[in-house]
C-alpha cells in the first residue's frame, strides 16, 4: 500500500500520492506484507531478497494513478485486489468538505463526510513517519500550492526509508468557492456519479472476462479431425454443406453462424465433387473424405 496525503479547508483541496504498485504472487505473501508494512524492509534490493528467500514472486511498477480530478473535486484511492473483489478505500476533497468511501467491488460499505483536516491513506508505518514530518513542517498560513510542495518532501523521505513508498509523485489541486453546505452537496452528486461509472466499467469487464471464458471454451472445441457434414448443393466452385448433427459453425468473432444441422458456404478447388460428397477434416485441414481435395471457408467449425 502506498501514502496519499491530503489536505482540505476553506483554501480547498490538495493531495498528493506516489505512484507505487507492488503485486505479489505465490502463497506465502503475508509473512512478506508483515515485514513491509512494520518497516523491517528499508530498500528495494532487500524487499527483492526477502522476496526471494520467501519464494513470493513480485512485480514494482511506478505508473499508478492513485490521485485524480473529479469534477471540482480530487479522488485519492488505495485498493487492495482479493481472491473475488477488490475493496477501495477513496477520499474525495474540494474547498469545505471532503467525503471518505469504502468499497468493496462497486457496492459501498461505508461513507463519512468531514470539514476540514489532513487525511492520510496507507499503511501505519508510513503514516506514522508522514504525521511526524507534518507536524514538524505544515502550517495552515501555506498556500495550498507550498503544501503540496511540503506534502511531495514528505514522500519523498519516507520513500527513504520503506519501499512500499515509490519515487515518483502527483499533486493535484482544486479550490472552487465553496461554503460548507455546498461542499457537501457537490460531493454527494460527484461521488454518487463516480460510482455508477465504476459499476459500470465493472460491469463492462464481468461481460468481456464471461465472453473470454465462451471464446476459450469455443477454440477448446475446435475440429482438427472428423466429420463434418455433407454436400447439398454445388454452384460453380462455390459449395452449400449441411453440417451434421455435432457441429456448428461460428465467425472469426465467434458469433454462431450455423447450429447442427445448419448449411454454410464453402468453396471447392476440384470440379469433381458430388452432392452428397462427404466433408471432413483431416490433420487439420478441411476437405472431401472421397478424394482429400480441399475445401475452404471463412468460418470456424466447433463440435458441440
Amino acid at each position: 500500500m502506498s501514502l496519499i496525503i491530503a489536505y482540505v479547508g476553506k483554501k480547498g483541496c490538495v493531495m498528493a500520492s506516489d505512484k507505487r504498485r507492488i503485486a505479489y504472487f505465490g502463497n506465502n505473501r503475508q509473512a512478506l506484507e508483515d515485514e513491509l508494512y512494520d518497516g523491517s524492509i528499508t530498500t528495494d534490493e532487500e524487499l527483492y531478497q526477502r522476496s526471494k528467500e520467501l519464494d513470493v514472486p513480485i512485480k514494482i511498477s511506478d505508473d499508478a494513478d492513485k490521485i485524480r480530478v473529479v469534477g471540482n473535486t480530487v479522488r485519492g484511492e488505495v485498493s487492495t485486489k482479493g481472491t473475488h473483489e477488490t475493496k477501495r478505500k477513496r477520499i474525495y476533497g474540494t474547498t469545505n468538505g471532503y467525503q471518505i468511501v469504502e468499497l468493496i467491488g462497486s457496492e459501498t460499505k461505508s461513507r463519512q463526510a468531514g470539514e476540514k483536516g489532513i487525511i492520510l491513506f496507507g499503511n501505519d508505518f508510513a503514516k506514522k513517519q508522514a504525521e511526524t514530518l507534518i507536524q514538524r513542517r505544515w502550517k495552515a498560513s501555506h498556500s495550498l500550492r507550498l503544501m503540496g510542495d511540503i506534502f511531495e518532501e514528505i514522500l519523498s523521505d519516507i520513500a527513504q526509508k520503506t519501499p512500499t513508498i515509490g519515487k515518483e509523485f502527483d499533486v493535484l489541486i482544486q479550490q472552487p468557492k465553496f461554503t460548507a453546505s455546498e461542499a457537501q452537496k457537490h460531493l454527494n452528486i460527484t461521488i454518487d456519479a463516480d460510482i455508477k461509472v465504476l459499476t459500470k466499467y465493472r460491469q463492462q469487464l464481468t461481460e468481456e472476462m464471461i465472453q473470454k471464458t465462451r471464446e476459450i471454451e469455443l477454440a477448446n472445441k475446435i475440429i482438427d479431425d472428423g466429420p463434418i457434414g455433407k454436400v447439398e448443393s454445388i454452384d460453380g466452385k462455390m459449395v452449400e454443406v449441411k453440417l451434421n448433427d455435432k457441429t456448428q459453425a461460428f465467425n472469426f468473432n465467434w458469433k454462431p453462424l450455423a447450429g447442427p444441422n445448419g448449411n454454410v458456404i464453402m468453396f471447392a478447388d476440384t470440379d469433381d465433387i458430388k452432392i452428397g460428397d462427404k466433408v471432413i477434416i483431416k490433420d487439420e485441414v478441411l476437405c472431401l473424405k472421397k478424394n482429400s481435395s480441399p475445401l475452404s471457408c471463412n468460418i470456424i467449425l466447433c463440435s458441440l
